[in-house]
């Protein structure tokens, strides 16, 4: 990542506690805070260990890479950007980490096309992109959730004219500065 300027974020729990990750300082980069992390995991705590994960816009890692860290058995990280995806793949290697893997590819295309049932799917496309909504239906028509799937869902605070598929129940709802999150539970 010579000549890029890069951010930091910290894995803040599990195998990997307290390590450091350099990822590409760009504009559209903003990985999801700590205490939204701390939170979010502390909702997945007894999912987690085990599970099939799939970060959708995986930007800096900060979801994949603290699920990665805290016992999921596979974690598949979305990046459409090739630099982005070869920090993840950087840091992939400096964590030794064998239950991770980057796919480059635009996401939605990604997800249209995939066949693989995942346990817990993280969704933090870019703010305003109109993403969220559109990945909500595919994922809700598409083969992507295992049963019971849970679905961890950011936007920014104000941005909920998003439409969820009505087979999802809200487990828990949050928001902290300028990001909502909410976490969805697939229930047939």
């Amino acid at each position: 990542m010579s000549g890029t300027a890069q951010g930091q974020l910290r894995i803040i729990a599990g195998k990997w506690r307290s390590r450091k990750l350099a990822f590409p300082q760009q504009e559209e980069l903003r990985p999801t805070p700590d205490r939204v992390r701390e939170t979010l995991f502390n909702w997945l705590q007894a999912d987690i260990p085990g599970s099939r994960c799939l970060d959708m816009f995986a930007g800096s890692g900060a979801l994949g890479f603290e699920a990665a860290s805290r016992g999921a058995g596979e974690v598949v990280m979305i990046e459409q950007r090739r630099d982005t995806a070869s920090a993840l793949t950087d840091n992939i290697k400096l964590l030794d980490a064998d239950n991770l893997q980057i796919v480059i590819a635009d996401a939605v295309e990604w997800l249209r096309n995939n066949q693989r049932a995942f346990d817990i799917v993280f969704l933090d496309p870019p703010y305003k992109s109109g993403l969220l909504g559109q990945c909500c239906e595919i994922l809700q028509s598409g083969q992507s959730l295992a049963e019971n799937a849970k679905i961890y869902l950011e936007h920014a605070r104000g941005d909920d004219a998003i439409a969820i598929p009505d087979s999802w129940e809200c487990l828990k709802d949050k928001s902290a500065g300028q990001v909502t999150y909410k976490l969805f539970i697939r229930a047939r």
